[in-house]
């Protein structure tokens, strides 16, 4: 087709690379770009909403089993809280004096170039992405058949078939507008805390009671091998994971000085509150062999305390895995974004819908790659695969920020990690 009869054209941006546009040349000239629409509220429900997602009813089973007692793996759960506080303030510093969007991939270019960046990027793209979304997929996949086999075990098959539809759905809602689906996620975020709540409230009820008898002996350990112990840590720092997913969109958060530390700590504060709360009420209703034996622990949970409203909770924890799936490829499509702008994957990758100013091509990038993982692999191996890649390349973006401090003492810095002089 003639260049000159076409609808058309390539816009560029300030780098020179191409966003696809369908206006008539004849129109003027814009740039199409992605709008400042994250608010703090938003900001809070993309941290919450992520993080509260598959793991805190996934990880309480692979804690307990490789912490071996009640009581390591209440530690292991406060310990890893404790350590996603100190990642996520040094993320808040990173996100407010780099502004660009990208997370992992952008501190490690500014910091180290574009070979570590490029090896993130690739390493995100075919491992630690796709088996993320893949955890959380099935376990809303999990989740959402329960009341339909109750009481027999759910089909995987049925599971992953699910879970392959969910996935899709996601991505058309995050392909069709921002707006919705930060509106969505808030939405979900409110449902997932709706679902806390319901095992929260009953279970501290119970422990007020006198239902302690599972903390007596707390730290009798059932598994005496402490080789095991950096498994449970693995899951727990699955579960705490998402606290850095807002730095991913740092382009379009509205105000990221004030914005990003102060969304980062509301949202530990109330993840680290959630997560404790919860735990100890698993355990004043579910003795170790049972919380070990169950597929849907907060199923099993509601089903001894609430009888026929228990129903319900599956729909609650299935709400609250879309939830963080929603969350998490909001975030991570602008890391292909970003790459692509900067010439590590091909152009179409940093294009945006004129009309709905979404990244579309960026977006259903992960989707064939989850979904084959998702039907070679089971939860907790997919788990233990993803943990390591992703928790050593925080480590090493976390050097970055130290590596930046002496390499770019004059990058301005709002926020500062471990120093009073910040303005949050």
């Amino acid at each position: 087709m003639n260049r000159r009869q076409s609808t058309e054209y390539i816009d560029a941006d300030e780098n020179g690379h191409g966003m696809l546009s369908c206006e008539p040349l004849g129109a003027k000239d814009k740039k199409v770009e992605l709008g400042k629409k994250v608010t703090l509220l938003s900001g809070i429900s993309v941290i919450v909403g992520t993080i509260i997602g598959a793991g805190i009813f996934i990880s309480p089973k692979g804690i307990l089993k490789y912490s071996g007692s009640v009581g390591m793996s209440l530690i292991v759960w406060v310990i890893c809280g404790v350590l996603s506080l100190f990642g996520a303030l040094s993320y808040a510093e990173l996100g407010t004096c780099i502004k660009k969007s990208g997370g992992h991939y952008t501190y490690l270019l500014e910091a180290f170039g574009p070979h570590l960046a490029f090896i993130k990027l690739w390493t995100d793209l075919i491992a630690i992405r796709p088996a993320g979304m893949a955890v959380i997929g099935l376990a809303f996949g999990q989740y959402i058949l329960e009341p339909f086999f109750m009481p027999c075990d759910t089909p995987p098959i049925a599971v992953k078939l699910i879970t392959a539809v969910g996935l899709a759905l996601v991505m058309y809602t995050n392909s069709m507008s921002v707006t919705w689906t930060a509106r969505i996620q808030i939405c979900f975020t409110l449902c997932k805390l709706v679902a806390i709540s319901t095992i929260v409230a009953p279970g501290v009820y119970q422990f007020f009671k006198g239902e302690t008898h599972n903390f007596e002996n707390a730290f009798q350990r059932s598994n005496t091998d402490l080789s095991t112990l950096p498994l449970a840590f693995y899951s727990g720092m699955y579960a705490y994971a998402g606290w850095f997913y807002l730095n991913f969109v740092t382009e379009e958060i509205h105000n990221p000085e004030r914005t990003v530390p102060l969304a980062i700590c509301i949202s530990m504060a109330i993840v680290t509150t959630c997560y404790v709360l919860v735990n100890v009420a698993y355990y004043t209703v579910m003795s170790v062999e049972e919380l070990l034996d169950s597929e849907a622990v907060a199923v099993t949970f509601a089903k001894k305390l609430m009888g026929r409203f228990s129903l319900a909770v599956p729909g609650f924890v299935a709400m609250s895995c879309y939830g963080s799936m929603n969350g998490s490829l909001l975030v991570l499509s602008r890391t292909f974004l970003v790459a692509s702008r900067e010439g590590q994957l091909p152009e179409v990758y940093s294009m945006i819908h004129i009309r709905r100013n979404t990244p579309v091509a960026a977006i259903i990038l992960l989707y064939p790659i989850t979904v084959l993982q998702l039907f070679l692999g089971d939860i907790y191996s997919l788990l233990n695969f993803m943990s390591f890649l992703r928790w050593l390349s925080i480590g090493v973006v976390v050097l970055g920020l130290i590596y930046l401090r002496y390499t770019r003492p004059d990058l301005p810095r709002p926020f500062k990690t471990g120093n009073q002089e910040h303005q949050a």
